[in-house]
């Protein structure tokens, strides 16, 4: 009995480490046709959360909020979403301040052993400032596996040329500093035009994954639909944003569509996180106001979002 009580207490400390280091255990990620695979050759999907825009809910791009979303959570990946725009604490008016708040956010996902989304939140082409920005990110974090690069949040009234045009000056860019770290690009229309891409990606550099986003009270099965018919002429998936609720970020949660979604996602195989860790009164922000900046979040500090998306990545 003592023997089958100890080797219960050493599979559950196993447990735990595992999923507090899956860089560790996967290492350096890969593209292999339309999968995301490991150092060994392994299919392998991340789940996790997004922050909020980081100049609009900059208090919880911390240490103390990643170990959380990691220890709690469960989270293999969180996604630091740098606002570009917006107001005087984005990047165009305030570049220093925005670049410490999302390397305090990378900094401490290496220092947890998950990988991380480096996001350029925006809807516009900016392409000289994401030039300098990225140049830095790949500079400062190419060697280690844990970065992923994210282009462009959400395309909107852009075409998928002028996307595509974009994408290749900063890959080209990237790949000359870094030339192993998964690079997310993004489509038209807020990542749902993902068929554009598929009759014609990008060529001539590897590891690149192509982002969908979805709110399941919006975006139903014809979405999946058109993912599915990507995926078979080729096209690598990552959903790097997605809710249960309309795509406003408000509204009321879709249950049965969010499961059906899931159950998608699982059988694909594909990556997903789930937006967001902010505390604004909508649907999508998963924390109350009582929220502490620094993480330990308790049961009443989360909102029905938040405590959905907590069961769902507990279970990986």
């Amino acid at each position: 009995m003592k023997r089958k009580i100890l080797f219960s207490i050493f599979f559950l400390i196993t447990g735990m480490f595992v999923i507090a280091q899956p860089v560790k255990k996967h290492g350096q990620l890969k593209v292999v046709g339309t999968k995301l695979v490991d150092a060994h050759d392994q299919p392998i999907a991340l789940h996790g959360m997004s922050l909020g825009w980081h100049n609009l809910w900059p208090r919880f791009y911390n240490a103390g909020a990643v170990k959380t979303l990691v220890k709690d959570w469960h989270c293999s990946v969180v996604r630091a979403a740098m606002g570009v725009e917006l107001n005087d604490s984005g990047y165009i008016k305030n570049p220093a301040g925005s670049v410490a708040k999302i390397k305090a956010v990378v900094d401490a996902a290496i220092k947890q052993g998950i990988y991380v989304i480096i996001d350029f939140h925006s809807h516009n082409i900016k392409l000289p400032e994401a030039k300098i920005f990225f140049e830095e990110m790949a500079t400062t974090y190419g060697k280690y596996p844990n970065v992923i690069y994210e282009l462009f949040n959400e395309p909107d009234y852009e075409t998928w040329p002028e996307v595509k045009a974009y994408s290749e000056e900063l890959i080209k860019m990237i790949r000359n500093i870094d030339p192993d770290n998964i690079i997310l690009v993004g489509c038209p229309k807020w990542d749902q035009d993902i068929q554009l891409p598929a009759a014609d990606p990008i060529k001539g550099y590897s590891n690149l994954m192509y982002t969908m986003h979805f709110y399941a009270g919006t975006h139903k099965q014809w979405l999946r639909d058109r993912c599915d018919e990507a995926i078979t002429k080729g096209l690598p998936l990552f959903i790097s944003e997605c809710a249960g609720m309309e795509a406003s970020g408000d509204g009321p949660i879709d249950y049965a569509e969010w499961n059906k979604f899931v159950s998608w996602m699982n059988d694909k195989g594909l990556s997903w996180v789930a937006w967001s860790v902010s505390d604004k009164k909508e649907t999508c922000s998963i924390l109350n106001p009582s929220a502490a900046a620094t993480g330990k979040w308790k049961k009443n500090d989360l909102k029905e979002w938040g405590t959905l998306t907590k069961a769902a990545l507990k279970k990986y």
